[in-house]
């Protein structure tokens, strides 16, 4: 990541008219086309020793070292940008994005043939992350130093420049940083829970630990990685970081420690209060309100007692929504082209990461019935969700300049990227050392394309204009980064899924096995946080009774046996029951959740009910809330 100022002339307006009727050229996009080289980036962008089965040819093996002078292996991980330091908090969030992206549309990955590859993109990340939390109350959040990297133009696999580790721990504290990655950690055990539900389960303890860390030991990481501070300087404070944490441990764990948490943290840690025009690696205030109104109102309806306090998330996120498609009290800036413009420098990885929570939000409304209601009048889910498609089909080339600015896709997209690594012959060309300075002169300053193809690259993007200017010193413009990407690959999951209008029944993720075996979960104490109340005494059994097939879906008639397992009679049940699509039988509905039918006031020991739901999507959860016994 590289940070100074450059000014970029504008365009001619006549070159602007002409170019913009090519803009009617496009018939759409090929969005599979472009899920698959978004996921190609990350494997451009990895540190350590490359698998065998590496699909970025023209990179090598590097930073076999790192971590070495610490005592700690720290190898593995991911270069954030167009440099080759290893930057823990932009690093976490981009592991965060990726998961949620296959947590809302795996299917649609399913589908397209990309899930395995996006899960080992995420599980590169992982991996690093295990090694960089040796214990409890320790994280590496980096590994290089900004300045000195930046003072050198070098491929990764030879670079000279210090690779000095640095952490945080308690007397030393990074809640911002710890926080998020323990969501990144909670966020993949998600992913990984029926493939691999050992390292599932490993990631989880880490996330434990790595919130009890942030929680406790409370503080801002660039105070104590103070190297950070030029390039990844936590603005926002770690508040929103510890929300965050929380939302997605919920996620995992299901466990009302941390749901409990949000209701009690959400107006001191400003959940409840900031209202927000930008979602990125600094500042999740408006992901944590989004993630919010999905659990507890719109999709699974677990606000349970905290409902006045979790309201007040979801009119935050629905006033982030409302800024987006112009129709709030405080909007989103946009660019003549209609491009979300947040700031100059690498304005595309706001425009990713609002149009993720746009998608997801549209598809929450449309799977619960809903509208958004701004102040400027009522938002269909399909409003907001044709917001969210136009900053995609900007990017892929639907603008005044028909640049496309993704690497690879298409037929006019930037040539000269900001970014060592492809800027410079690949090591297995041309395996001479390049010189920190050397490669400066020889290579940074030629004005010709790059050697090496870094497909499926999100630069930069143009500025407040729509102006871009494709030159490799235009790093604002042109460097690349992982979590410009990583939002992406949900949305051109979505948009590539198929279908007939924008009601998507976000159907539960079950993900196929990984093709490369995964190492057994690291054997150390672990203390989570407090675990809920069991429901052991009434069991719960799903199964499928029927199918057929209608309209080109398939549709199932799903069975669900209550037990009351225990020695006494069941006076009283709530069930919630989340991901249900359909029409639902044997049950009678009292608000948000779901209790005896009215043909029966008890159910007596060791005997059973049963009820009925259609729909076309994977079995419902079905939770007990609570009961009586008599």
């Amino acid at each position: 990541m590289e940070k100074s100022a450059r000014r970029i002339s504008a365009a001619p307006l006549l070159l602007l008219f002409l170019l913009c009727s090519l803009h009617s050229a496009f018939a759409g996009h090929d969005y599979g086309q472009a899920l698959s080289k978004s996921i190609l980036f990350f494997e451009a962008q990895r540190s350590g020793f490359l698998p065998h089965n590496q699909r970025v040819t023209w990179r090598s093996n590097s930073g076999l070292n790192d971590g070495k002078a610490s005592g700690v292996d720290l190898v593995g991980g991911y270069y954030d940008a167009g440099d080759n330091v290893k930057f823990g908090l932009p690093m976490a969030f981009t592991v965060t994005m990726m998961s949620w992206s296959i947590i809302e549309y795996g299917k649609q990955m399913a589908a397209s043939g990309e899930l395995h590859n996006a899960m080992e993109a995420i599980k590169w990340g992982t991996d690093y992350f295990i090694k960089a939390h040796p214990e409890p109350n320790v994280l590496y959040g980096e590994v290089g130093d900004g300045n000195t990297d930046h003072y050198c133009w070098q491929r990764p696999e030879d670079m000279t420049t210090d690779r000095r580790a640095y952490r945080i721990d308690p007397s030393n504290p990074g809640s911002d940083l710890a926080g998020e990655t323990a969501a990144a950690m909670a966020a993949a055990s998600i992913v990984f829970r029926h493939s691999n539900p050992a390292y599932s389960r490993e990631l989880l303890n880490h996330a434990y630990q790595l919130f009890d860390f942030a929680d406790k030991y409370r503080g801002k990481y660039d105070s104590s990685i103070t190297v950070a501070q030029k390039y990844y300087r936590s603005v926002s404070g770690y508040n929103d970081e510890l929300l965050w944490a929380a939302a997605w441990l919920y996620q995992a764990s299901n466990n009302q420690y941390y749901l409990n948490y949000l209701a009690a943290n959400g107006d001191a840690l400003g959940g409840t209060g900031w209202g927000m025009t930008e979602f990125g690696w600094d500042v999740k205030y408006a992901g944590v309100q989004t993630l919010v109104a999905k659990v507890c109102f719109l999709m699974q309806g677990r606000a349970g007692p905290h409902a006045t306090v979790f309201q007040r998330y979801q009119q935050k996120a629905e006033y982030f929504m409302c800024g987006c498609v112009g129709k709030g009290s405080r909007n989103i800036q946009k660019t003549p082209g209609g491009l979300i413009f947040r700031q100059r420098w690498n304005n595309l990885q706001f425009v990713t990461s609002a149009s993720f929570l746009a998608t997801v939000y549209s598809d929450y409304l449309s799977s619960a019935r809903k509208s958004l209601q701004c102040s400027a009048g009522n938002v269909s889910p399909s409003e907001l969700f044709s917001f969210a498609k136009s900053q995609v089909d900007y990017i892929l080339g639907d603008n005044l300049r028909a640049t496309s600015y993704m690497v690879g896709y298409g037929n006019n997209y930037p040539q000269q990227v900001h970014h060592r690594a492809s800027s410079i012959v690949s090591f297995k060309k041309d395996p001479r050392p390049i010189s920190c300075r050397g490669g400066y002169a020889t290579w940074f300053s030629k004005k010709s394309s790059d050697p090496n193809l870094l497909t499926g690259a999100i630069v930069g993007g143009p500025d407040a204009y729509d102006n871009f200017a494709d030159h490799r010193d235009n790093y604002e413009q042109t460097e690349p980064a992982t979590y410009n990407n990583a939002p992406l690959l949900g949305i051109l999951a979505r948009l590539g899924g198929g279908h007939g209008g924008y009601n998507q029944l976000l159907p539960e993720v079950v993900v196929p096995a990984p093709r490369q075996p995964t190492r057994a979960p690291a054997a150390r104490p672990v203390t989570p946080a407090p675990v809920s109340t069991s429901a052991a005494p009434i069991a719960l059994v799903q199964k499928v009774t029927a199918s057929w097939k209608s309209g080109g879906k398939t549709y199932y008639r799903y069975s669900t046996i209550v037990t009351n397992k225990s020695p006494k009679a069941l006076n009283s049940l709530k069930l919630y029951i989340n991901k249900l699509y359909g029409p639902i039988w044997g049950l009678t509905k009292s608000g948000n959740s779901y209790g005896f039918p009215s043909w029966i006031k008890s159910l007596p020991a060791g005997k059973s009910l049963e009820f009925v739901y259609i729909h076309s999507a994977s079995p419902a959860d079905v939770s007990v809330s609570s009961y009586t016994l008599a």
